[in-house]
């Protein structure tokens, strides 16, 4: 097992903040082509509404569901740091097809590819950067998580505003760039990272064939329950940005917002929050189960649903007024989903790579990964209703369907807890008096 290193950079090893890095600049090729693709369908491809949301949709699935692949590639043969590299290089690639309208397809192939080798390698890295049990080791998921933001915050900025101003394809471009960074600082900072071993840190549940077989149960009942959450929170670069552009009054001293801008809004909530939640949860005792981080997670579904509703409200006040909804409001919606948010996506991957099956680190992840993939696929179908319904109703669709997943996640909390009480009612008595 990997000892925490003696040096530290910002209190956390060195590794985390290559990691971070990484993480960064390939998301900000992610959202930067994500930012513009259902615009770039729908006003230069001329594809019609529901055609450009599924499309959406499924590319969005696609690239959660090549990891599942990719993981058992990497852990198999590969490595992660080959399966890294191999996989950002033919992200790039796929990024500079985007120049050329033929390529659209193909394009998004190799992307999709070139994630699912990349997607479960990297945030499969963060727990052997740390000793068994090591304190830091929770909080530095959320860590990670804000690299994530960190790129998707930028993205829009940069590739958006290139996009509508200069030309869809100089956005793209940019995104390519983007994961080249990502890959130089990958390479240079391998230094500070893990071997390439198939060493895992211990387990929350150990031992028993039982309990390996709970466990299990345990993350695939968690994985369905974020699919149906993902349904409704993937509408924010979907369904949610098609109604921002022609629904929302984007007037601003003078002048209009780029629709694109507010893509950045998710994740630099993110960056305030974090810092705020994380001392909060810091503050208590780590958990014994994954109870209580099913409970955080049912927590966030529950404000996610609060989000729509708020949404479905501002919309149906604008349609009876006859006035589009004022800006500040996607403001007041992104900042209740993102608090909702940070209690369900990074706390979820944090407790899937602490609950990675022994010698199968990167394709444990990669299963976090497939229930991204079956809801972004589902939000795409899910998309094509925005054509037949309201904007209203559609929003409390949405608060319906984040609603349900909280309370599936608490009805599993309630599970685990049973099957944590009995195990150590049965421990108990079979140890000597």
């Amino acid at each position: 097992m990997m000892r925490t290193p003696a040096r530290q950079w910002f209190g956390q090893p060195p590794g985390l903040t290559i990691l971070f890095l990484t993480e960064m600049w390939e998301k900000f090729s992610f959202f930067g082509m994500r930012t513009l693709q259902v615009y770039y369908m729908t006003k230069q491809l001329g594809f019609d509404q529901a055609k450009a949301s599924l499309i959406y949709g499924t590319y969005a699935a696609g690239v959660y569901l090549t990891p599942i692949v990719g993981g058992i590639v990497s852990d198999r043969w590969l490595g992660r740091r080959r399966a890294v590299i191999i996989g950002g290089l033919l992200m790039a690639c796929g990024h500079f097809m985007m120049a050329s309208e033929a390529l659209f397809f193909p394009a998004m192939v190799t992307i999709a590819l070139g994630n699912g080798l990349f997607l479960p390698n990297l945030p499969s890295q963060v727990a052997l950067l740390y000793a068994p049990g090591d304190v830091r080791l929770a909080g530095a998921y959320n860590i990670y998580y804000v690299g994530i933001n960190l790129g998707a915050f930028i993205a829009p900025l940069i590739c958006g505003t290139l996009g509508e101003v200069y030309g869809w394809h100089y956005g793209f471009a940019a995104a390519g760039v983007g994961m080249c960074l990502g890959l130089v600082i990958y390479v240079l900072g391998s230094r500070h990272l893990p071997a390439d071993t198939t060493e895992r840190p211990a387990q929350v549940v150990t031992a028993t064939p039982d309990a390996s077989r709970h466990q299990l149960l345990f993350l695939i009942g968690a994985g369905l329950a974020v699919v149906l959450f993902r349904v409704a929170y993937e509408q924010t670069g979907n369904t949610l940005a098609l109604w921002s552009d022609v629904a929302v009054d984007r007037r601003a001293l003078g002048n209009v917002i780029p629709v694109t801008w507010f893509q950045s809004l998710n994740p630099l909530f993110v960056f305030m929050m974090t810092p705020l939640l994380v001392a909060y949860w810091n503050r208590g005792k780590a958990p014994v189960t994954p109870a209580a981080p099913l409970q955080k997670m049912a927590f966030g579904a529950g404000v996610v649903a609060v989000s729509y509703v708020l949404l479905a409200l501002v919309s149906r006040t604008a349609q009876a007024s006859g006035v589009p909804a004022h800006w500040a409001w996607l403001v007041v919606f992104f900042a209740v989903l993102t608090f909702g948010e940070l209690y369900i996506l990074p706390v979820g991957l944090g407790m899937f790579a602490q609950l990675a099956l022994p010698r199968f680190g990167a394709t444990t992840i990669a299963a976090w990964f497939l229930a991204a993939f079956a809801g972004n696929l589902l939000s795409g179908v899910v998309g094509t209703w925005w054509s037949s319904m309201s904007p209203a109703a559609f929003f409390l669709a949405m608060a319906g369907i984040a609603a349900v997943s909280g309370i599936l996640l608490l009805m599993l909390a309630a599970a685990e807890r049973r099957f944590f009480t009995g195990l150590m009612s049965v421990r108990s008595a079979r140890s000597p008096s």
